[in-house]
């Protein structure tokens, strides 16, 4: 039987993954790319939006 494998590409380099179980970092493709991505959200490059709409700086003056 062939085993139909995913690829996706890593979020932080866009290199090609397997989707496996086997795949400790998947979606990464390495425990660097893992961390990375870790420290991205650490330092708040990333975020993630209020259903209110209500900027950081908004929030806090109310």
């Amino acid at each position: 039987m062939t085993e139909n494998i995913k690829t996706v590409a890593c979020p932080t380099c866009s290199a090609a993954v397997e989707w496996r179980i086997e795949n400790a970092f998947r979606p990464f493709c390495s425990q660097r790319c893992k961390l990375i991505d870790l420290g991205a959200w650490g330092n708040e490059d990333y975020r993630v939006p209020t259903e209110d709409g209500l900027g950081e700086d908004q929030a806090h003056a109310l």
